[in-house]
């Protein structure tokens, strides 16, 4: 993980399911909020990782379904996958370490005498990982065979019976705690050991998360019950973890709050977003804003008001001769079309409320500004867009300034410059404004 040079401010380890994910939250308003919280604070100077138990098949299917972000490390298939960044690149150390007394064929050879075992589907295995169906009622004596014949055969492996239904075998420093510690290894060796974590979960296999030294947790309001009694045995009186009195994405939120860890306040909480109050230049911050506000401009959340986009058309470049000289003030749209910034914000006169009522969400990721100038951002992120059942993103370039202007202004925005992103392009014609 090399995108931070220096130490992370924060590094937030989290379930998925029932975590960061509410299964129970068809708007996703939870995960929304967290969403802008993280990348207009705690992005460009942070780390997010997303520890599940899913299958690369099944966390890309859930990245399907839910407004989730990019995170900069994933854990995946039981915690026996460490990979990084968008190209989720496999950490190489981690998969060493999961080799030791480790044979997946014996594995197999040795399983495949038991006819109460059903394998489950080729997704599901992974190469440190084999994954079958058992009854309830002959888990713990499998699970007890198992474990006893794959001993004598020399290898050390560690069995999770969970759901009811569902048998994992893998190597026995598999877990989402002993990853954990890995990574945190990893990073002081570097280092560049993150200067907070907090880690988050729902479930019994979340427990050891909380085990390692020096981090903050907290169990969601909704944890389950096993995770509940296993903090009562065992950490009841640890201050550093907490059983928060919101669900998922949102008890997160009120963990940062309680361990001050940095900012907690979503902008999607704010009701003004320009009486917000910046001490310095923010183009983080100004770009979740203004694609805040665009929402609940499509919404009809906001006051039809020429003072809105009065004050859209005051952020946006311009002066006929940059226009001229430079080409600023300029969107390209991801179709190719160019057209002024202002064009653009006089468009919304016709779209406001055209959403309203309809599922409609806009949410930004893996916002990334970088200096290129006395007094300019070049700005990187994914922009979404979700109406009804159709997704759609764009990778999008924004060129911002404080050139002639104070904080209190905000940020001009100067050139922008949008192409479809490839993974969720338009089908077929699609309205796309900004």
């Amino acid at each position: 993980m090399d995108r931070l040079t220096v130490n992370a401010r924060l590094m937030i380890v989290s379930d998925l399911d029932h975590t960061m994910v509410d299964h129970h939250d068809p708007e996703n308003l939870s995960l929304l909020r967290f969403n802008t919280l993280w990348e207009a604070n705690y992005r460009s100077n942070s780390l997010l990782v997303f520890s599940t138990g899913r299958s690369p098949t099944l966390y890309k299917e859930l990245r399907k379904e839910k407004p989730m972000l990019t995170p900069d490390i994933t854990i995946m298939s039981v915690v026996t996958e460490i990979t990084y960044g968008n190209s989720m690149e496999p950490d190489n150390g981690w998969v060493e370490c999961l080799n030791q007394k480790w044979d997946r064929n014996i594995v197999l050879e040795e399983t495949s005498k038991i006819s109460e075992l059903t394998l489950q589907s080729e997704t599901e295995q992974r190469p440190h990982k084999v994954s079958f169906y058992v009854q309830k009622d002959k888990a713990e004596d499998i699970t007890r065979s198992v474990s006893a014949c794959l001993k004598k055969r020399g290898l050390d492996v560690k069995i999770i019976y969970s759901g009811g239904m569902d048998l994992d075998i893998l190597p026995q420093c598999a877990g989402k705690g002993q990853a954990l510690a890995y990574l945190h290894d990893k990073f002081k060796a570097e280092g560049k050991l993150p200067e907070n974590t907090l880690v988050c979960g729902d479930s019994g296999n979340d427990a050891d998360l909380y085990t390692i030294p020096d981090v903050h947790g907290v169990m969601v309001s909704n944890a389950q019950e096993e995770l509940l009694q296993w903090h009562g045995i065992y950490a009841k009186n640890n201050p550093k973890i907490i059983h928060a009195k919101e669900r998922c994405a949102a008890g997160i939120i009120e963990a940062i709050g309680h361990f001050n860890l940095g900012p907690c306040i979503s902008p999607r909480d704010v009701t003004d977003l320009s009486d917000s109050k910046l001490e310095t230049f923010d183009p983080a911050y100004e770009v979740v804003k203004f694609y805040l506000f665009y929402e609940r401009w499509r919404l009809a959340e906001v006051e039809n008001s020429e003072l809105y986009l009065a004050n859209l058309k005051a952020v946006c470049a311009s002066s006929l001769i940059m226009l001229l000289q430079s080409k600023s003030g300029i969107f390209v749209h991801p179709s190719g079309i160019e057209k002024h910034l202002h064009e653009c914000v006089d468009s919304l006169r016709t779209s406001y409320g055209d959403q309203k009522g309809q599922p409609f969400r806009v949410w930004v990721d893996q916002v990334l500004p970088v200096l290129v100038g006395s007094d300019s951002w070049l700005v990187k992120f994914k922009k979404w867009e979700q109406s009804g059942g159709e997704r759609l993103c764009c990778l999008t370039t924004a060129l911002l300034s404080s050139k002639d202007v104070t904080v209190a202004d905000g940020l001009t925005w100067v050139h922008v410059h949008q192409t479809w992103f490839k993974e969720a392009g338009p089908g077929g014609d699609a309205q796309w404004l900004f």
